[in-house]
């Protein structure tokens, strides 16, 4: 069962001589919600970042250098997907855009041998009041 209101989208790849074009998003796109800001952020082999949940954001998360799993639980309470966890897998390889609504827990990890780059669009500016946090251990997941 996959979680309600997570997407998945394909995205292209455009081989160029020189070099390839990741495309990302549009505004016409599936999953677009409105632009509130976009950024770039690193992760290292076998690094962990985990749990957090957005009140208001939607994310628009794209994977264009190493491989990240993404993990997202459900424990909205009238959510027909109570209780799920989902795993999505990004890559250059497997390059998808990942779209996470709010009130949805998330954490990643990197998959690869080097630093993993991502890419979140968000819906709107960041706000510290509107995103809560756990520590690792406060949602049961095997990581491995």
């Amino acid at each position: 069962m996959n979680i309600e209101g997570l997407l998945i989208t394909p995205t292209k790849i455009i081989s160029t001589i020189g070099g390839d074009v990741f495309h990302a998003m549009k505004k016409s796109d599936l999953g677009y919600a409105g632009f509130g800001e976009a950024y770039f952020s690193t992760i290292e082999p076998n690094t962990i970042k985990a749990w957090k949940r957005h009140h208001d954001m939607t994310l628009n998360l794209l994977v264009p250098k190493g491989e990240v799993r993404f993990v997202i639980h459900d424990d909205r309470i009238d959510s027909p997907s109570k209780g799920i966890f989902q795993k999505v897998e990004l890559s250059k390889n497997n390059y998808h855009r990942l779209t996470i609504p709010p009130l949805l827990w998330f954490g990643f990890k990197c998959l690869s041998k080097e630093q993993a780059m991502l890419l979140n669009i968000a819906d709107i500016q960041h706000n510290p009041i509107e995103v809560d946090r756990k520590f690792i251990e406060d949602i049961p997941f095997n990581w491995e």
